[in-house]
């Protein structure tokens, strides 16, 4: 039986950098009714609010949702009626010196670093505390921009090599459109997934994990290594569809009944009281 729902967020709950749309906020409150949802990427805390947790409706339980920022290396629970932050895996000063300074050269060698086409305030290497991100036109490009900029990966792969020739004592990975993530060997989505795992005191079988870049290379594809079940998706309309029959094959939300008799009712209008 399933007790997590786990999702990578970009191109599998929104559009790249780009809250998530009305019709996913109300699927994700309706589960979390029953589930616990664990979103799981690279992006900064930050981002998990402004694309997830603040454009959800009030129906949403935040008490079961937990985040897990920089690939799991940080962990954020909803308590007492506020995001606390449970571990974080801070990189040091000196490690995000030298992983900057590798993709930037990995980068300007192969003609991948322009500045100019930067949003103002933006910028092509983030540290995240916890893992360094290189994205090749900034965070703030329009979505398509990103989806044109590499979308068989070759560029970042050969940024990423370069990279990785330079500083050795670190993981250079693919992720979302045009970035490449960067952390200390091993901290990749297995590790976010194994303190999932302890945290939650949850077993591999219990999650359902969704995610877009499955592939060998791509940053979800450690989750598939696992073993963990894991439902592959080209953007957030197929996990979308995914989640509305979930959804309708267990009725969670809705039910009509007068007197309910069912032992685990999840219904959120439920007429047994039971909700």
């Amino acid at each position: 039986m399933k007790k997590i729902l786990s999702f990578d967020i970009d191109n599998t709950l929104n559009e790249p950098k780009m809250p998530i749309f009305p019709e996913m906020a109300e699927l994700l409150a309706t589960l979390s009714q029953k589930y616990t949802i664990a979103p799981i990427s690279g992006q900064k805390y930050d981002q998990f609010l402004i694309q997830i947790i603040n454009n959800l409706p009030e129906s949403a339980n935040l008490d079961n949702f937990h985040l897990f920022v920089g690939q799991g290396t940080q962990y954020y629970a909803h308590k007492d009626g506020e995001w606390k932050q449970i571990f974080n895996f801070a990189l040091t000063d000196t490690q995000v010196a030298e992983i900057s300074a590798a993709l930037k050269k990995g980068a300007e060698e192969l003609g991948y670093w322009d500045e100019s086409v930067l949003a103002p305030g933006d910028e092509i290497i983030e540290n995240r505390e916890s893992m360094i991100a290189y994205s090749a036109i900034g965070q703030a490009a329009g979505v398509e921009a990103k989806k044109a900029w590499d979308p068989d990966m070759t560029k970042r792969n050969a940024i990423a090599k370069i990279a990785k020739e330079l500083a050795p004592s670190y993981d250079f990975e693919v992720a979302g459109t045009t970035t490449i993530n960067a952390f200390v060997p091993g901290q990749n989505k297995e590790f976010g997934m194994n303190h999932m795992m302890e945290h939650l005191n949850v077993t591999k079988p219990e999650i359902l994990y969704f995610g877009d870049m499955t592939q060998p290379g791509g940053n979800d594809y450690p989750v598939v290594q696992m073993g963990i079940e894991t439902i592959t998706v080209r953007d957030w309309k197929e996990t979308a569809a995914v989640l509305k029959a979930i959804i309708a094959m267990e009725g969670i939300g809705s039910c009509d009944c007068d007197d309910c008799q069912c032992d685990d009712c999840h219904c959120t209008n439920c007429k047994c009281g039971k909700d």
